[in-house]
């Protein structure tokens, strides 16, 4: 009895000298995973690429837990500027608001690094689906019982991308588009982000959206590819894309920031404020390699930009 007394003292003496140490270890290796979060603040449209490239940026950097969040570009900004967060990576659709927006109090440099186009999606059950073509996609979505939607141009770049495309075309086609009655109608359907129209189409809510061509090839979508010259994919048609520009809602109430037509462009950024630099660094090293985030580009259906002809872009020391 007296022998079975003094190993259970001995034992539970053991334990109290490994729960503390046991406790420390697990302490410490909670903080060495919350350290290497990468938090990413992203445009919709990027979600299915930048869901694959953490996923891979994770297998290749074990310990590392990569947080994608979300929203229309304008949104995603304002994130930064107004409500004051965090993150460590801001990949956007339109790259100029980076530089409008962002710099110089938030970041001190913008990186281009992909391309897209806007299109019209529908699916099988679309009205008037068999008459839809490029000359007359506007009379279609003009039809009392046709019902389109489109993203929020004080949110998302799609949606002002929407309406620089209906004045383009109100340029581009000889008989005009009345772009005005376009943009008054349906407006119940305006959502914050592109790919918040998905589930409008997939319920058959409406019968057509705005959508990029990389959303529309990801998620299965049939869609109308539109000329280039309203499509705002063309960089040899930089001119002709300024001749309309879009209002949407400025920092302060009131204000208002114009928003020329010009090519897609989307772009990223590392804010001032990232938590984890070098870590955003590796990443950023990642998402412009041609191996790494740039065949992730091409495989979702999304055209990267050739990084060769921006050498001093990729020779910035931030890199």
């Amino acid at each position: 009895m007296k022998l079975n007394s003094y190993l259970c003292l001995v034992s539970c003496a053991l334990c109290l000298c490994f729960v503390p140490a046991l406790l420390s270890s697990c302490s410490s290796t909670h903080r060495q995973q919350k350290d290497q979060v990468l938090t990413i603040f992203h445009a919709g449209s990027l979600s299915a690429p930048l869901r694959q490239m953490a996923e891979e940026f994770e297998k290749q950097n074990p310990g590392v837990e990569v947080q994608l969040e979300a929203a229309g570009s304008v949104t995603c900004v304002r994130k930064i500027t107004d409500l004051n967060r965090t993150c460590d990576i801001i990949a956007l659709a339109d790259y100029s608001l980076i530089d409008r927006l962002l710099i110089p109090n938030h970041a001190s440099w913008t990186m281009e690094f992909a391309t897209n186009e806007l299109c019209i999606a529908y699916n099988e059950r679309s009205l008037f689906v068999e008459e839809l073509s490029e000359n007359n996609w506007f009379e279609i979505l003009m039809r009392e019982e046709v019902r389109y939607a489109r993203s929020d141009p004080n949110s998302d770049p799609c949606g002002y991308r929407t309406i620089l495309t209906l004045k383009l075309a109100d340029l581009y086609y000889p008989q005009g588009v009345d772009y005005e009655e376009i943009v008054a109608k349906d407006q119940r359907y305006i959502r914050p982000k592109e790919t918040d129209l998905l589930a409008l189409m997939e319920t058959n809510t409406v019968d057509y959206i705005f959508e990029y061509t990389s959303v529309a090839v990801q998620h299965d979508l049939h869609y109308l590819q539109l000329p280039d010259s309203i499509n705002l994919s063309n960089p040899a048609l930089s001119e002709y894309y300024a001749r309309v520009s879009v209002e949407i809602a400025g920092k302060e109430p009131g204000n208002v920031l114009e928003i020329p037509g010009a090519p897609m462009i989307y772009g990223f950024t590392i804010p001032d404020n990232s938590k984890n630099p070098n870590l955003a660094k590796k990443f950023a090293k990642f998402l412009i390699n041609p191996e790494g985030g740039l065949r992730v580009l091409k495989e979702q259906g999304q055209k990267p930009i050739n990084l060769q002809l921006s050498p001093a872009s990729i020779l910035d020391p931030q890199l």
